[in-house]
C-alpha cells in the first residue's frame, strides 16, 4: 500500500511562527506579519515597539522570507541597534545581521564602496564638529568675513540644515541664503564642498548626501540596483525623527522589493528643531501606494487615568493619524494638578512630595522631574539639596558647575575671604585686563616668601617698584574695585551686590561683545545666578549653600531622584514624574510655537504624561522669577486646560488654574487671557522710565523706601525698616 503525505510548506512556517510570536497581542502579531508591501506600525508610548521589530526580523528570518544578508535594518542610536540584535539572538540563534546599523553607519557602509563616484577615496575621513568649525572658519577668513558677526559654529549650522535636507550647492535657491555672512552663504557652502575633496573627507550630512546623490544620478543606475536585489526587506526605527535625507534615502531604497516597514509615533515627534519632519510619517499613505497602517495602541507602561489624560491632551492635535491609548492594567491613581503661588512653592512642594513617596518604599531611582527649559533646573536642584535628596542631572551642566557661574562666584568668593587664592586666581584676568600667567607667577613667588595669600601679594607689589607701572595699574584698579565691593556687602543685598560685580568688572560686557551662538545663554544663566541669590539671607549663607549643592552631587552612590528636560526623556520610563511649570509661554514655549506651531509642544506634553507608571504630577506657578526677572499673573498652560476633569484631581492653592479652566477657556482655545505683569530686568527697566530723588520705591526684600541718592543706575534709599541701603534700579518698583 502506497501512503500519500501531503507536505504544506506553510505548515514549517507557521510553526516558526507560532514559536516566535504566540505571547504578542493581536495588533502586533499583525505587524509582525504583515509581511508583504509598505507597513507603517503606528506605535503608542509603552505599546512594545522594539518587541514588534525584532519579531518581525526573527519572523522573516524563521519563516525563510529573508537571508541575514537581505535584511536592512535602520536604528537612530547604536545603542538601539545592539538592543534589537541582541533580541534577535534570543529568539534565534545569536548571529551577525548585516545591514543592522545607525542612518549614518549604513549609509558611511555604502559611500566607501561607492565613494569614487562623488569623487572620494574609499578611505575618507568623516570629520567631527569641531573640524568643520575649523574649516567654516577658514573660509570666512579667506573671505574677510567678521568671525565675531558671523560665528563659523553658525555657518557650519547652516550647511549641515542644508544637508539635512537633502540639498546639494546646486539645489539652494536665492530665497533660501538670507543676509548671514555678507549674503556668501552659498558661495560657502560650495567652496566648503569643495575643500571636503580636497582633504578626502567628509561630515556626518555628507554620509547621507552623497550616497543620496550617487543613487538618484542615472548612471549609476546599476548601483541602485544592485542594492534592490540585495534588500528584500527594510525595517526602519522612530520614522518620526526622520529628517528629508533620511527619508529621501529610504524611498530611493525601497522603491526595489517595496517592502518596508516603518515603526513610529507621529504624537512623539518632538525634534523639529533639530530637522526632524512629522510630515514623512503623516504621508506614509500617499508615498507608498497600498500601504497598510496597524495600530499598536495596548499600553504596557502606565495606569488607564495617565493614558487618558494623554489621550485627552493629543486628541486636540490635529496632524496626526490617530489612535487611543488603552491599559488592561486598571486605573490607578488620577494626575494631581497642582497650582501654586510661586516657583519658590512649587520647588518646596515636589521636595514635599518626593520626601513622602520615599516614606511610602518608592525609590529615588524610580521617581523623575521633567522640565521644559533647563533654567526650571536650578530651584528643584537646589531645594533637593537642601532637603538631603540626592539628584541626578541628565542634558548639561547644573547652574552653579557652567563656566560663567564659577567665574561669577570666584569674584564672591574673593568678596567674601580675600585669602581665597583659587578663586582670585580664576578671575584676576577674566575678563582680559593685560594681567599675563608671568604676572602672576611672580604674584604667587611673592606669597610665598612672604607666606601671605594671592591677594596681599597683590596690595604688596603695588606700592614697590618691582612690577612695571602699567601693570601696576592694572592691579591697583584691581584691589580698588575688590575693596569697594566688600564695603558695598555690608550694606547692599547679595543678590544686588552681584549684579553689581558683574556690571562694574567687565564681564556682563564680555559676554555680550561674544558672538559665540552660547554667549545670550550665558548671560541668562547670569541672570539666573542672580536670581537664586534672593533665597538666602546672607552672602555666606549662599556660598555654603552652593558648596552643599556641589557636594551633592559629587556622591555617586546610592540612589538619585532624576532631573531633565522632556526632550530627554523621550524613550525613559519611571513610576513618578513631577512635570512642573506647565504654564503658557514656558510649557508650550512661546519660541517654539512661534517657530513650528503649538502641535510640536502638545506632542511634547504627551511624551511627559507618558512617561509615568503609576503617578503624574503636573504642576504650574501664578508667579515665577525668569532670568531675574519676576512675571506676575501668569497662565496656566493650555495643556493644563486640556486635561479630563474625570483623570485629574485637582489641588489648586491660588485658585488660579480653576479660575482659567472655567473663565477663560473653551472647546476652542482661550476667549480671554488675563493681564501678566512683568517686573523688567535691570536692561530693560532703566529705559522705561527714570528714578528721582524723593520717590517712593518697593524693594522685595527691604520694603518701601525714599530714594536719597542716585548714581547712575545705583540708588540709595532710606528704607522705612531697614535703613539707608545702595541697591541696583533694577530691583527696585516705583511705589
Amino acid at each position: 500500500m502506497t501512503f500519500t503525505i501531503d507536505y504544506d510548506p506553510r505548515e514549517e512556517e507557521r510553526a516558526a511562527q507560532n514559536a516566535i510570536y504566540d505571547d504578542l497581542n493581536p495588533a502586533q502579531q499583525e505587524a509582525v506579519l504583515a509581511t508583504d508591501g509598505p507597513v507603517l506600525v503606528l506605535a503608542g508610548a509603552g505599546t512594545g515597539k522594539t518587541r514588534v521589530l525584532t519579531t518581525r526580523i526573527a519572523h522573516l528570518l524563521a519563516a525563510g522570507r529573508a537571508t541575514y544578508g537581505q535584511i536592512l535594518a535602520v536604528t537612530f542610536t547604536n545603542k538601539a541597534a545592539k538592543e534589537m540584535e541582541q533580541r534577535v539572538g534570543k529568539l534565534l540563534e545569536p548571529r551577525t545581521i548585516h545591514w543592522l546599523g545607525t542612518f549614518h553607519s549604513l549609509a558611511a557602509r555604502m559611500l566607501r564602496s561607492h565613494a569614487g563616484l562623488v569623487g572620494l577615496d574609499s578611505n575618507f575621513t568623516i570629520l567631527d564638529a569641531d573640524d568643520q568649525v575649523r574649516l567654516c572658519k577658514q573660509l570666512l577668513e579667506e573671505h574677510q568675513i567678521d568671525p565675531k558677526k558671523n560665528p563659523p559654529k553658525a555657518v557650519a549650522d547652516i550647511i549641515s540644515s542644508w544637508k539635512d535636507k537633502g540639498k546639494i550647492p546646486s539645489d539652494i535657491k536665492a530665497n533660501e541664503v538670507g543676509d548671514f555672512a555678507n549674503g556668501k552663504m552659498l558661495v560657502l557652502y560650495t567652496q566648503y564642498q569643495q575643500r571636503m575633496k580636497v582633504l578626502n573627507a567628509c561630515d556626518f550630512g555628507d554620509l547621507l548626501l552623497h550616497i543620496i546623490t550617487i543613487l538618484k544620478d542615472p548612471k549609476n543606475a546599476s548601483v541602485l540596483e544592485d542594492y534592490h536585489r540585495r534588500f528584500k526587506y527594510i525595517l526602519v526605527d522612530e520614522y518620526q525623527d526622520t529628517n528629508v535625507a533620511q527619508y529621501l534615502w529610504l524611498r530611493l531604497l525601497a522603491k526595489g522589493s517595496n517592502n518596508i516597514c516603518c515603526v513610529g509615533d507621529d504624537d512623539q515627534s518632538i525634534y523639529g528643531w533639530r530637522g526632524a519632519e512629522v510630515d514623512n510619517i503623516l504621508r506614509f499613505e500617499k508615498d507608498f501606494e497600498g500601504a497598510k497602517i496597524v495600530r499598536l495602541e495596548q499600553n504596557y507602561r502606565s495606569t488607564g487615568h495617565i493614558l487618558a489624560a494623554a489621550n485627552g491632551v493629543i486628541d486636540n492635535n490635529s496632524d496626526r493619524l490617530g489612535k487611543q491609548l488603552f491599559t488592561a492594567e486598571g486605573d490607578g491613581e488620577k494626575l494631581t494638578v497642582r497650582g501654586l503661588w510661586d516657583g519658590a512653592a512649587e520647588a518646596r512642594w515636589v521636595g514635599e512630595e518626593v520626601e513622602s513617596l520615599q516614606n511610602k518604599g518608592i525609590k529615588l531611582n524610580q521617581m523623575a522631574v521633567l522640565v521644559r527649559n533647563v533654567s526650571q533646573m536650578r530651584q528643584f536642584d537646589d531645594r533637593f539639596a537642601l532637603l538631603g535628596i540626592s539628584c541626578r542631572i541628565i542634558g548639561g551642566p547644573r547652574l552653579y558647575e557652567r563656566r560663567e557661574s564659577r567665574d561669577a562666584l570666584a569674584y564672591l568668593r574673593v568678596i567674601a575671604q580675600e585669602n581665597d587664592d583659587l578663586a582670585f586666581e580664576r578671575i584676576i584676568n577674566t575678563p582680559k585686563r593685560g594681567i599675563g600667567d608671568s604676572t602672576v607667577k611672580t604674584l604667587y613667588q611673592h606669597a610665598r616668601r612672604k607666606n601671605i595669600s594671592l591677594y596681599a601679594s597683590v596690595r604688596d607689589l603695588t606700592q614697590t617698584e618691582e612690577l612695571k607701572p602699567a601693570m601696576r595699574g592694572k592691579l591697583m584698579k584691581l584691589i580698588d574695585n575688590f575693596e569697594r565691593w566688600k564695603s558695598l556687602a555690608n550694606t547692599t543685598h547679595h543678590g544686588e551686590l552681584m549684579a553689581t560685580v558683574l556690571d562694574e568688572s567687565g564681564y556682563n560686557d564680555m559676554w555680550k561683545k561674544d558672538k559665540a551662538p552660547d554667549a545670550p545663554g550665558r548671560l541668562e544663566n547670569l541672570k539666573e545666578l542672580v536670581s537664586a541669590m534672593a533665597d538666602f539671607e546672607s552672602l555666606q549663607e549662599f556660598l555654603e549653600h552652593v558648596a552643599l549643592v556641589l557636594d551633592n552631587q559629587s556622591n555617586k552612590d546610592g540612589e538619585f531622584i532624576t532631573l531633565m528636560t522632556l526632550h530627554g526623556s523621550k524613550g525613559l520610563e519611571y513610576d513618578v514624574v513631577f512635570l512642573p511649570g506647565w504654564e503658557e509661554e514656558l510649557f508650550p514655549s512661546q519660541r517654539s510655537m512661534d517657530e513650528r506651531g503649538v502641535e510640536e509642544e502638545r506632542r511634547l506634553a504627551y511624551v511627559g504624561i507618558t512617561r509615568a507608571r503609576k503617578k503624574s504630577f503636573i504642576s504650574c506657578a501664578s508667579s515665577r522669577f525668569v532670568y531675574g526677572s519676576l512675571v506676575e499673573g501668569i497662565i496656566p498652560s493650555r495643556f493644563v486646560c486640556e486635561l479630563l476633569e474625570d483623570h485629574i484631581e485637582l489641588q489648586d492653592e491660588s485658585g488660579v488654574v480653576q479660575a482659567i479652566r472655567s473663565r477663560y477657556w473653551d472647546s476652542s482655545g482661550f476667549n480671554q487671557k488675563p493681564q501678566v505683569k512683568t517686573y523688567e530686568t535691570r536692561e530693560q527697566s532703566t529705559v522705561d522710565g527714570e528714578f528721582t530723588s524723593g520717590m517712593r520705591v518697593f524693594h522685595d526684600k527691604f520694603g518701601n523706601g525714599t530714594i536719597v541718592h542716585i548714581d547712575g543706575s545705583k540708588l540709595d534709599i532710606n528704607f522705612d525698616q531697614a535703613g539707608q541701603k545702595r541697591v541696583m534700579d533694577s530691583f527696585v518698583q516705583k511705589a
